[in-house]
């Protein structure tokens, strides 16, 4: 393959771009907020989406050739051999988390998170009837086990039930939780008789400096669930689709679905996303150099333009944690780069306690629009 996938034009990718992104805030506001990419199409996902509208194959999703494509793709990726036949397809990542949540935990009862995570866990935990309780990462951005078993220790204490949102890579710190991180909290879990469910929607991007691991690979983890998609790492939120796939211990548990769970992904979502998995492998990896490219000039620019932010570079995402609690501008400092340097970043304190003061940028655009956006914020300090 040739070329770069994130070589475009604020100008461009505005005129050309219906999404969400691009039309949330004015103009003149750069944004680098949600989790989607400036990127061009990976050719083998156009293909599969153009033939099959060009032969009206536009029906219902069918579960075998996606979950397959999968399963080929993690064993030549993770060494993972799951079985393709085990998984239940969803709608999505968020919707098989959210039913998930149900089938696990009581109305009312905890989830727990490790903030700062994923702004959206705290959307679903809330829509579910449920309430998250905080177990934060340590200062380093590692998961803290000495919380987490403290944690659940108290929501299982009176004989409820209780489960533990695992995002994995973490997302928005690009943390890779090491194995023997995750065969620890694997270990804590079982003991306390919590279910760990874990969203491996950014594992494609891991960098080369890290080794990712499936949770359901760890001793222990085999009676927790994982859920994914293609959608992150391929840029394809607009086609629908997501696996669910439970650990040996946990099938039994998981078939208690209801079978209307497994109805709502796209047809098209699934052709997409299997042909990502399936012919993008090569796609996926020059995108990685590129974004591996972005987040060193990330952390030059910052270390140049704005030394009163802290940036640890990430393992893993295309998404970037800006701790600018040293600059004064209070909890919520997205509201000063978007007012002042008309830059939209994602809210700090949406990410749960440990946000306060900070912003994530996502840093999957071209470098052009990079430089432009430390600039804005390094122009909101004089």
């Amino acid at each position: 393959m040739t070329g770069r996938i994130l070589e475009h034009t604020a100008h461009e990718l505005r005129h050309d771009r219906t999404s969400i992104k691009w039309q949330a805030y004015p103009p003149d506001v750069l944004p680098l907020w949600v989790a989607e990419m400036d990127a061009s199409p990976c050719p083998s996902v156009v293909v599969a989406v153009t033939e099959a509208m060009r032969r009206g194959d536009t029906g219902y999703a069918g579960t075998g050739k996606y979950a397959a494509a999968l399963a080929s793709f993690a064993t030549a990726e993770w060494g993972w051999d799951l079985d393709p036949g085990q998984t239940t397809q969803v709608t999505d990542v968020l919707t098989g988390i959210a039913r998930l949540i149900e089938l696990f935990t009581d109305p009312g009862g905890p989830v727990v998170v490790s903030s700062p995570v994923y702004n959206a866990f705290f959307l679903v935990i809330d829509s579910v009837g449920r309430r998250p309780v905080d177990a934060p990462l340590t200062d380093a951005g590692r998961l803290d086990l000495d919380a987490l078993a403290e944690a659940f220790r108290q929501m299982t204490a009176g004989g409820g039930r209780a489960a533990y949102l695992l995002c994995n890579p973490h997302n928005p710190t690009g943390t890779v939780h090491t194995a023997d991180e995750l065969r620890a909290l694997a270990a804590l879990a079982h003991e306390h008789g919590v279910r760990v469910l874990s969203d491996e929607i950014h594992a494609p991007l891991v960098y080369a400096t890290s080794t990712f691991t499936p949770y359901l690979t760890v001793p222990g983890g085999q009676d927790g669930v994982t859920v994914t998609a293609a959608s992150k790492a391929w840029n394809l939120a607009g086609l629908k689709a997501g696996l669910v796939i439970p650990g040996r211990e946990a099938r039994p548990a998981v078939k208690a679905l209801h079978p209307f769970v497994a109805m709502g992904a796209s047809h098209l979502g699934t052709v997409a996303q299997s042909a990502a998995w399936e012919q993008g492998r090569e796609w996926v990896r020059q995108l990685r150099c590129e974004l591996d490219d972005n987040r060193r000039l990330l952390a030059a620019l910052v270390a140049e333009q704005l030394p009163g932010v802290r940036l640890t570079t990430p393992e893993a995402t295309y998404l970037a944690w800006l701790d600018c609690r040293g600059l004064g501008l209070g909890d919520d400092p997205a509201a000063v780069f978007r007012d002042r340097g008309r830059l939209a970043l994602s809210i700090g304190p949406q990410f749960g306690a440990r946000g306060a003061g900070c912003v994530r940028l996502n840093f999957a655009t071209s470098p052009g629009i990079l430089r432009e956006a430390v600039h804005r914020m390094a122009g909101c300090l004089g």
